[in-house]
């Protein structure tokens, strides 16, 4: 077992973001094992689930003309606009059926506001609405984090960078993460955890 103050975020392990889905990320059901072999080594254990409505502004169907993975600018910065997924209540927003769920203590939706897109676990795209993980980790007792799921060079990084910024220790497990990597993000994201003080194991 690791140490009461170290917590597992697992990132996004929902059927849209695994082979079949609407937003698929290669081998992303590859993760399990392991993902589900960490569950069982840490006292505090989040799950976090992106938790979209049908209109969310992130969509490229929501914005007539526009194609998937292109770009747009929103308030609060540049926005990719995604195939639809992991919309609220349907199949593809449930947890990969080999994901141990259940051993989770806390599951935090993310991205429910159509307004604003959220990859980090911690903050809206806007890096100022919190979605209150911060404030449970820190009653928890938490003070070093280690972050597994889907997808490495976006929900993952995003939110390893935003828990560094609050002052955790970070450790992101790369063999437990699969990318995304559009047009390079992979590298760009790992240079950025890297240089931020994020440990790539």
């Amino acid at each position: 077992m690791h140490p009461q103050t170290d917590a597992l975020i697992v990132i996004d392990v929902q059927n849209d973001f695994c082979p079949g889905g609407a937003l698929a990320v290669a081998g992303g059901d590859e993760i399990l094992p392991e993902v589900n072999a960490l569950l069982g080594q840490f006292a505090i254990k989040v799950l976090t689930q992106d938790w979209h409505p049908v209109t969310h502004s992130s969509f490229a169907d929501n914005h007539p003309g526009a194609a998937p993975f292109s770009q747009i600018d929103m308030p609060y910065g540049p926005q990719v606009l995604w195939p639809a997924h992991c919309v609220q209540g349907t199949a593809g927003a449930v947890f990969h059926s080999g994901l141990h769920s259940d051993a989770a203590d806390l599951v935090i939706r993310k991205g429910f506001r159509p307004q604003i897109d959220s990859y980090s676990a911690f903050f809206e795209n806007d890096h100022q609405t919190q979605t209150g993980l911060d404030g449970y980790l820190r009653a928890r007792g938490a003070s070093t984090l280690t972050l597994v799921g889907l997808a490495t060079d976006f929900c993952v990084a995003y939110s390893a960078l935003d828990a560094v910024r609050l002052g955790f220790g970070v450790t992101v497990r790369m063999q437990a993460c699969r990318a995304i990597d559009l047009d390079g993000s992979l590298a760009r994201a790992c240079d950025q955890m890297r240089a931020a003080g994020v440990i790539l194991a």
